[in-house]
C-alpha cells in the first residue's frame, strides 16, 4: 500500500483577487489562476479567484490557521459552508481512477496534485452557487404559482427588477468564475495530470452540474421577464381606465354644470 495523501477544499462568497492578497504570501507563486505556497507542515496551499481554498496534505489541526490567514490577507471572507474533500492512494502500476471515492495513481507529482487541488476546489464553488441558484429557482416558483393562482402580476415591479438583475448578476458570476470548466495548464505536459483530470470531471460531474445551473439561471431570468411585462401590461391598463374615468368624470361634470 502507497501514501495516501488527503485534499481539503472550502469555498467562500466573495472572489478573490490574486494580485491583491499576494504582499500577505511573499513566499507564494502565483499564476493567472491560482497562487500557491507551502505551508509549516510541508503540505502546500492553493487560493482561487473563484473564491475557494485547497489545502493539499495539510493536517485538520492547521487548516483552520491558514483559512484565518487568508481571510487576513482578503479583508474579510463569507464562509460560504460549501466544503470537499477527496482521498488519493498511490498504488504501483496505477493508473489514474476513481475507485469508491478514493483517486487512485501511481504516483502524485506536483502537476497532478495542483489538478486535483483545482477540481475539489472547483466541485466546492460549485455547491455553493448550486444552493444560491436553487433558492432563486424556488423563489420564482411561487412567484409563477401566485401568478397562476391569482390570475394577475404584481403591480409592484421595483422587487421584480431588484429580482432580475439578481438573476442576471448571479448568472454572469458563474460564467465568468466557471472559467474554472476551462483545463488546467498542468495537464498540458502530464499525461497523467490530464486522466487525473479527466477521471475528477466524471467523478464531480462539472459538466452537467454547469450545464444545470446555466438552464435554471435562464429560466428563472425568463420568467422574471415575463413576469414584469405582464406586470407592466397590467399597471399600463389601470392607467388607461383612470385616464377615461377621468374623462368621463370631465364630461359629467360639464353636463350637469350645463
Amino acid at each position: 500500500m502507497g501514501r495516501t495523501h488527503t485534499f481539503h477544499a472550502r469555498a467562500f462568497v466573495e472572489n478573490i483577487s490574486l494580485r491583491e492578497i499576494a504582499s500577505a504570501y511573499p513566499q507564494a507563486r502565483r499564476s493567472a489562476h491560482e497562487l500557491w505556497y507551502a505551508t509549516p507542515s510541508g503540505g502546500i496551499a492553493f487560493i482561487y479567484p473563484f473564491g475557494a481554498m485547497a489545502l493539499y496534505d495539510v493536517p485538520e489541526g492547521e487548516r483552520a490557521r491558514e483559512f484565518d490567514r487568508l481571510r487576513a490577507a482578503r479583508g474579510s471572507l463569507t464562509d460560504a459552508n460549501a466544503i470537499d474533500d477527496l482521498e488519493v492512494r498511490e498504488e504501483a502500476g496505477a493508473r489514474p481512477d476513481v475507485k469508491d471515492g478514493v483517486l487512485v495513481v501511481e504516483e502524485l507529482r506536483f502537476e497532478g496534485a495542483s489538478v486535483v487541488a483545482m477540481t475539489t476546489a472547483q466541485s466546492a464553488a460549485m455547491d455553493y452557487y448550486e444552493r444560491i441558484v436553487d433558492q432563486m429557482f424556488s423563489s420564482t416558483d411561487h412567484l409563477v404559482e401566485r401568478l397562476e393562482k391569482e390570475g394577475r402580476a404584481p403591480i409592484r415591479t421595483r422587487p421584480l427588477h431588484r429580482f432580475i438583475g439578481t438573476a442576471i448578476g448571479t448568472r454572469n458570476e458563474v460564467l465568468s468564475i466557471l472559467h474554472l470548466l476551462d483545463k488546467p495548464d498542468a495537464i498540458w505536459d502530464d499525461a497523467d495530470a490530464d486522466r487525473i483530470y479527466h477521471e475528477l470531471r466524471a467523478e464531480y460531474d462539472l459538466s452537467d452540474r454547469y450545464l444545470a445551473l446555466e438552464h435554471k439561471l435562464r429560466s428563472v431570468q425568463e420568467a422574471l421577464e415575463l413576469v414584469l411585462d405582464m406586470s407592466r401590461d397590467h399597471r399600463l391598463f389601470l392607467l388607461e381606465a383612470t385616464v377615461v374615468l377621468l374623462i368621463v368624470a370631465e364630461i359629467v361634470l360639464s353636463l350637469v354644470h350645463h
